[in-house]
């Protein structure tokens, strides 16, 4: 650990809740130097939606490279990108009759924000985007802009303007229909709301505290912005990809948007992949306007495309997804209904859930107690009082109930032992054992 300690920034992160050097990985697993297994329920924070190294991407990707494939090529035309192109609109766009362009942008998923939102704010003429409450599109300035998290935004260093914020889906409470709210103030001219370029949502807020909208609500926002002529913009970068149970996740409601952001996990192997779809009228671009040195990466074409052939071919992938989605979703309101006593709550959607923990400090006992028993998982929410499920789609169902056994056990030691009740030998030590 010593060379991390003496060269690397003190931002970094999940090297402090996870404190192992890892040298290996594959499918549900990480590997740390010692040969130590963990299961992996962090999965590059919804980046390895396909597990670790996928027999079938690696293959494909260890051929290119070995057949001096073209790594960079800047926006060229190259046989990776082309036939890329041609997975996505046979097995994505056309079976959901969706047309759209795809613009490349930068590596990242910030990347993709700005693009949209630089596109949004062209195309209309108008600079201000709607955002809301818990929301998180990144931290580059544009997208810190849009981001509510006090902590992110605190060291922005510069103000951090062009958004107006609006109340999410059950923000204001049960019953509350906050696009009402939202209908009201951009049709009332002494609102205080400039007349948006854009409206830019996630349909389920991941680092937000995995907050999912109301297929209803997502329906209701769509109104309105027809109604007054704002563009859509559905960031679906941790939750798209099949994370909720349909390649893009506001899928269910029935919406179209006008403009979609891709990320983590489109490259279907952890590479860095981001990309902009958006309607054709809405391609005004003129050529270079909008660029990079990494816009588009051929490696990750090559993986991306073999695992829209491999998982999106038809609806299969999809309808395990939702399988085990529900078995998640089963198991938590199990755990939460036995254990919580009013501390814990389930949410998200798919496989794309969290458990709300009466404060940060209980999450986190309760990861730290999941990592002892070689489990990783994070927290997110305003406060990290949300334990997060972000698993490989991929997982086996022993795999998953291995996991979510972990997670129990984990909640009934911590809460346990904040009732400071006796330290005993549980059930679960005498009947519950990962392979390790």
């Amino acid at each position: 650990m010593k060379i991390f300690e003496e060269i690397e920034s003190e931002v970094q992160s999940y090297a402090r809740s996870f404190p192992r050097i890892f040298n290996k990985a594959q499918g549900c697993y990480l590997f740390d130097e010692e040969g130590n297994k963990y299961l992996d329920f962090l999965a590059g924070a919804g980046t390895l939606n396909y597990g670790h190294n996928h027999p079938v991407l690696k293959k494909a990707l260890v051929e290119y490279i070995m057949d001096d494939g073209i790594t960079h090529g800047l926006d060229l035309h190259t046989k990776a990108k082309g036939e890329f192109l041609e997975s996505f609109k046979h097995n994505i766009l056309e079976p959901r009759d969706l047309e759209y362009v795809m613009q490349f942008t930068g590596p990242t998923g910030t990347n993709a924000i700005e693009a949209a939102m630089k596109l949004a704010r062209n195309v209309t003429g108008r600079e201000n985007i709607i955002t809301f409450t818990n929301g998180f599109h990144g931290c580059s300035l544009g997208a810190l802009a849009a981001t509510g998290n006090a902590h992110h935004r605190g060291v922005a260093g510069t103000s951090l303007g062009g958004i107006s914020r609006v109340p999410f889906d059950g923000y204001l409470g049960d019953g509350i229909e906050t696009t009402e709210y939202l209908d009201k103030v951009l049709s009332d001219s002494s609102s205080g709301i400039d007349h948006p370029a854009a409206v830019l949502v996630e349909t389920v807020q991941g680092e937000g505290g995995i907050n999912a909208a109301s297929l209803d609500w997502l329906k209701n926002l769509e109104a309105v912005c027809r109604k007054h002529d704002v563009l859509l913009i559905v960031d679906d970068i941790q939750a798209g990809c099949g994370r909720t149970g349909t390649f893009f996740s506001f899928e269910p409601a029935g919406i179209k948007p006008d403009i979609v952001t891709l990320s983590k996990s489109i490259s279907g192997y952890g590479l860095p992949f981001a990309i902009v779809l958006f309607k054709p009228e809405l391609d005004q671009w003129k050529p270079g306007e909008h660029n990079g040195t990494f816009r588009g990466n051929n490696l990750a074409f090559v993986t991306a495309k073999h695992a829209l052939d491999t998982f999106w071919k038809d609806d299969s992938f999809a309808k395990e997804v939702r399988r085990k989605g529900q078995y998640i979703e089963d198991r938590l309101n199990t755990i939460v209904a036995e254990v919580g006593e009013g501390n814990f709550t389930v949410r998200g959607r798919g496989m794309m859930r969290g458990i709300n923990c009466v404060s940060g400090e209980l999450a986190s006992k309760i990861t730290k107690a999941c990592f002892k028993q070689n489990l990783i998982i994070e927290t997110s929410g305003a406060d990290d009082q949300v334990v997060k499920f972000l698993c490989p789609l991929i997982i086996s169902d022993e795999e998953l109930k291995q996991g979510i056994d972990i997670v129990e056990r984990a909640i009934r030691e911590v809460c346990a032992k904040t009732d400071e009740m006796p330290e005993e030998r549980s059930y679960f030590d005498e009947n519950y054992d990962i392979a390790v």
